[in-house]
């Protein structure tokens, strides 16, 4: 089995291509960080025309590396949501295109699952598959979600952001600091040579029962800080110990939070095993290895992406497709993407979490 996969729905055009029995043939990724970084955050209008521009060049590489020709493909699969909605419309016609065409299913990618099954894909640290159910950390630059994953489409949401999600404090908190874009991995490069007890700052939620997050208050809080030191641009050595301090506190809330999910998730699979963490925040290393001694602490064992795989990319969503197609699930050409498609459409609303529930 092999499935052609189109991520389109944030700033990176990708196309890849994945088999069936867990092997990644191609994995083309084009970055708009260049178009986007004199902005200081994604642009939809710039993204959506730059998606244009280079969704031809990138399938073409990616069935090039793949040494395939269409005819030798079992589906095409594509994120349809959540995303920009103008550049999951480029994806997803693409992809429509290549399946009308070459008469192969057509498989619509809800994002946050193909995120959700990477580690189906790459699986533990000795290439094992990872079984259902399992324990998911989903912390993104949009969203900053726990769930319980039972299969692709069976999804139980634990717990998710009431305001911001992780990512996007971590790129405000970085912009703050004139640390540019993207700001995730910059902080974690500035934190390295930081010291994470000078400032005093907040872990919103924490010790509090459930599972929801909240990161407002800790971008504040960085502001407030920043606004406190001494007039002039902030030193490196501030910007290093803020980093440095910034990525403590979100530790601690996450592995606050992830106690208390691993409680709830115990109590629903009494044999479960493992916590998955995903996303473009999985990436950090230094949240791992916190995230790992809280799993270890209740028996679990942390299952993380390779970190190339943690930031969006079109394999994840080919083995998504693989996964769909393997339980015969396809879509019809009338498949109507979505800029909001929640795992968990029966989830109650959360107070405050709008459309990031």
């Amino acid at each position: 089995m092999k499935v052609l996969g189109i991520e389109t729905s944030c700033d990176e055009t990708a196309a890849a291509v994945v088999t069936g029995a867990r092997t990644i043939l191609s994995n083309e990724v084009h970055s708009q960080l260049d178009d986007h970084r004199p902005y200081g955050g994604v642009v939809p209008e710039v993204a959506a025309r730059a998606h244009l521009e280079a969704i031809q060049p990138i399938v073409r590489s990616a069935m090039e590396k793949a040494a395939l020709e269409y005819s030798d493909l079992d589906a095409v699969a594509a994120t349809a949501g959540p995303g920009l909605i103008g550049g999951v419309l480029v994806g997803v016609m693409t992809a429509k295109a290549i399946a009308s065409v070459h008469k192969i299913p057509f498989i619509a990618v809800n994002h946050l699952e193909g995120h959700a099954l990477t580690v189906r894909l790459t699986g533990d640290e000795q290439g094992k598959p990872i079984a259902f159910p399992y324990l998911l950390l989903l912390v993104s630059g949009g969203h900053c979600q726990l769930l319980i994953v039972e299969g692709p489409g069976q999804y139980k949401r634990l717990g998710t952001t009431i305001d911001d999600a992780l990512g996007e404090a971590f790129d405000k908190s970085a912009k703050m600091m004139g640390l540019g874009y993207p700001g995730g991995p910059t902080v974690e490069r500035f934190a390295l040579n930081g010291n994470p007890d000078r400032f005093d700052l907040p872990r919103p939620l924490r010790k509090r029962p459930g599972c929801d997050f909240s990161f407002s208050g800790l971008k504040t809080k960085v502001r407030q800080t920043i606004e406190s030191l001494p007039p002039g641009p902030v030193s490196e050595q501030d910007k290093s110990d803020l980093c440095a301090s910034f990525q403590k506190a979100a530790g601690d809330v996450l592995a606050d939070r992830c106690a208390n999910a691993i409680d709830m998730f115990l109590k629903r699979h009494p044999n479960g095993q493992t916590l998955v963490v995903a996303g473009g925040v999985a990436a950090n290393l230094e949240l791992r290895q916190r995230l790992s001694s809280v799993a270890a602490n209740r028996g679990l064992t942390l299952v993380a992406p390779p970190v190339h795989l943690c930031t969006d990319n079109a394999a994840m969503i080919a083995w998504a497709g693989v996964e769909r197609l393997k339980l015969g699930h396809s879509d019809p050409l009338t498949f109507r993407p979505r800029p909001r498609w929640p795992l968990d459409p029966d989830a109650a609303p959360a107070t405050g979490a709008g459309v990031k529930a």
